[in-house]
């Protein structure tokens, strides 16, 4: 496979996850800020945060959920909107139409011009509805590549793009919720600590699949556990690492080489192994994220290296 179609295979899927991943964001954001005081704790700026769009807002002043739809949303400038996002993610698929299917191509390309038409207003008022069309798109896509794609090298780059980016995308939303706790955390373990770990599971479509492993008790330690270390849950981390390596393995096999992302992959799936129950609130929640969320960044910057992106 030629490394320029690998590339936009890759990034197709990393945009298409981003986009959705933004659209479960502004979701959290919308439950939290819904809580008493919340004006106050500025929630919205944790969002912004997270997805690494911070320096655009001004330091001084609350940021407002107009300015996040605005930025989020509908910036065309901004390389973590949602706009944005569809739109790269829609280029690199036309860029490699033949490797797709139709029904993968119509579901990048069916209505992509959507956000073209709202302004902010329209956009804020909409919102959940545009967040669930987001998704649907995203869902969509997935089941198209699941259905009809070949099981080749193109479909393992579709899948490393797209596990990379959802790893990254649960790691954010713990830190929503660290930024969010941090300046108070006299609430731990209160009734507004566990709505937003509860808004946590439900940004992530895991409340049901929480219940199935650990019953009714919501508590921050099972909570974090279950979206980190579960191998079971889709979009836990651990399920994506352990979709890194073997799609990571999958292409050393069809290389006949391995390169510095091999080991790291493994040495990040070693680490989460070596966790226990409860150890990493023991050591740490913002230090576990952040930690991951180098290491991703890190295996991303080999891959691209080792597959000549």
């Amino acid at each position: 496979m030629l490394s320029r179609t690998a590339d936009n295979i890759y990034w197709m899927a990393r945009y298409m996850e981003r986009a959705e991943s933004t659209a479960r964001l502004l979701t959290m954001g919308q439950r939290m800020a819904i809580l008493p005081g919340s004006l106050h704790r500025d929630e919205w700026r944790s969002v912004v945060r997270v997805t690494g769009c911070e320096k655009l807002f001004p330091e001084d002043g609350l940021v407002k959920e107009t300015d996040v739809v605005q930025m989020l949303v509908l910036d065309e400038d901004n390389p973590n909107s949602i706009r944005t996002c569809i739109s790269r993610a829609r280029a690199n698929a036309k860029s490699v139409r033949t490797a797709l299917t139709q029904e993968m191509w119509e579901a990048i390309n069916d209505g992509w011009r959507k956000l073209e038409t709202y302004d902010v207003k329209e956009a804020r008022q909409e919102l959940p509805s545009l967040i669930d069309w987001v998704k649907t798109r995203a869902s969509t896509f997935r089941g198209a590549a699941d259905s009809g794609q070949l099981r080749n090298a193109a479909h393992d780059f579709l899948r490393l793009g797209g596990a990379l980016e959802r790893a990254q995308m649960t790691l954010r939303l713990l830190d929503v919720k660290y930024y969010v706790l941090l300046p108070e955390t006299e609430v731990v373990g209160g009734t507004r600590d566990h709505y937003q770990w509860t808004s946590v599971l439900h940004a992530l479509s895991g409340n049901r699949a929480y219940h199935h492993v650990y019953g009714g008790a919501y508590t921050p330690w099972q909570i974090t556990d279950f979206l980190i270390c579960n191998r079971t849950f889709p979009r836990s981390v651990a399920f994506c690492f352990d979709q890194l390596q073997y799609r990571l393995n999958r292409l050393a096999h069809f290389h006949g080489e391995r390169a510095a992302c091999h080991d790291t992959i493994g040495e990040m799936v070693e680490n989460l192994d070596q966790l226990e129950k409860g150890e990493i609130f023991k050591s740490g929640l913002h230090e576990t994220v952040q930690n991951g969320l180098m290491m991703t960044n890190r295996l991303g910057g080999e891959i691209a290296q080792a597959y000549h992106f």
